[in-house]
């Protein structure tokens, strides 16, 4: 039935849903899932049919392109262009969590999810659905489950008031942890920028990379 919630919370309904959401996920279709931050809608990165409905069906544009989530640390060694130490500590640091890292992509990748500038936005994130579902289908684009410019979802109905049946499978895992959206650092240049600060502080970050706070907020010249 299209655009079902699948009550999570059962085992039984979430091994079907999770099941039902992987086969729709793999044919094209889109599919709503609980992350820690919020709800995100998704689908499978590589079919760009798919990345091109749920453009649509969020009311948005190519030039804010679709994040990519990933159910392990080693799936990202494929799709960048080179893992720098950077990469590797803030990865190391705090997936799975709410930290995205934008980072140049492998050149060989056939997806298509946006204007990204031969750039991929990355995040593993920490729920137990999502990364079932991730370790099922693989690479998904995952942007948050809502109209553009309308109310970023923390629950599964919140999502599906907007949605509807545009959205094969809705997981239900219950009310987000977070509530506010990742971390967005940007290492595709010289320099670490952070062009979102949420879930995650700069200060975090920083610690990290070994860089005070307002040098990760000062963009880079040029």
């Amino acid at each position: 039935m299209q655009g079902k919630i699948y009550n999570c919370a059962d085992d039984t309904e979430r091994e079907e849903g999770v099941s039902i959401a992987t086969k729709a996920a793999k044919s094209g279709r889109l599919v709503v899932m609980p992350t820690d931050t919020l709800y995100g809608l998704g689908c499978d990165a590589f079919d760009n049919d798919a990345v091109a409905n749920l453009l649509a069906t969020k009311q948005r544009g190519p030039d804010m392109p679709v994040p990519v989530l990933v159910g392990s640390w080693n799936t990202v060694r494929g799709l960048v262009a080179s893992y720098s130490d950077s990469t590797r500590d803030l990865v190391e640091a705090f997936w799975p969590g709410g930290l995205s890292i934008v980072v140049p992509q492998a050149p060989s990748l056939p997806w298509n999810l946006g204007d990204t500038r031969g750039t991929v936005m990355l995040r593993m994130p920490l729920h137990p659905i999502a990364i079932e579902l991730l370790r099922e289908v693989g690479p998904m684009a995952v942007s948050s489950a809502n109209i553009s410019g309308h109310q970023p979802p923390t629950t599964a109905q919140m999502a599906k008031d907007q949605l509807g049946k545009a959205v094969t499978v809705y997981l239900d895992g219950g009310e987000t942890d977070i509530g506010k959206p990742s971390t967005i650092i940007d290492l595709s240049g010289d320099h670490p920028y952070l062009l979102r600060e949420g879930a995650l502080s700069a200060e975090e970050i920083g610690e990290v990379l070994g860089v005070s706070a307002d040098s990760l907020r000062t963009r880079p010249q040029g």
